[in-house]
C-alpha cells in the first residue's frame, strides 16, 4: 500500500529521480519554459512552485534553503532578485503546463511548462 506517499518514482532511482528534478527545475528557472513529459512537468511544477513561494520570503535561510536545489548561483540570483518581485502579490500559480501531444519515438505524452507572467 502506498497511502499518504505522494510524487512519482518516474522509473527512476531515487537519486537519479531527485538529480534531475533539480536539474529540469533550475532550467525552468534560467529560460523560464521547457518542454518534457507530462510526468515530468507535473513534479517540477511542484518543485519550482515552492521555490517561487520561498523567494518570496526573501531571507538568508529561505536563500539558502533555495541553494540546495539550485546549484546555479546566477539562477538563484534571478529567482530572488527578478521572479521574486514578479509574483510578489500573487499566491501560487506560478506555472502553466500545456499538453503537445505525443513523442513520435515512444508515444510518451509531451508537456510544454513555463512560468506565468
Amino acid at each position: 500500500m502506498r497511502h499518504r506517499n505522494s510524487g512519482r518514482k518516474l522509473n527512476r532511482t531515487t537519486s537519479h529521480r531527485l538529480a534531475m528534478l533539480k536539474n529540469m527545475v533550475t532550467s525552468l528557472l534560467r529560460h523560464e519554459r521547457i518542454e518534457t513529459t507530462e510526468a515530468k512537468a507535473k513534479e517540477v511544477r511542484r518543485l519550482a512552485e515552492k521555490l517561487i513561494t520561498l523567494s518570496k520570503r526573501g531571507d538568508l535561510s529561505a536563500r539558502r534553503r533555495a541553494f540546495r536545489i539550485i546549484r546555479d548561483k546566477k539562477v538563484l540570483k534571478k529567482l530572488f532578485n527578478e521572479i521574486k518581485n514578479r509574483y510578489q502579490n500573487v499566491n501560487g500559480g506560478y506555472t502553466r503546463i500545456i499538453k503537445i501531444g505525443v513523442r513520435r519515438g515512444d508515444g510518451a505524452h509531451k508537456a510544454l511548462i513555463e512560468l506565468v507572467r
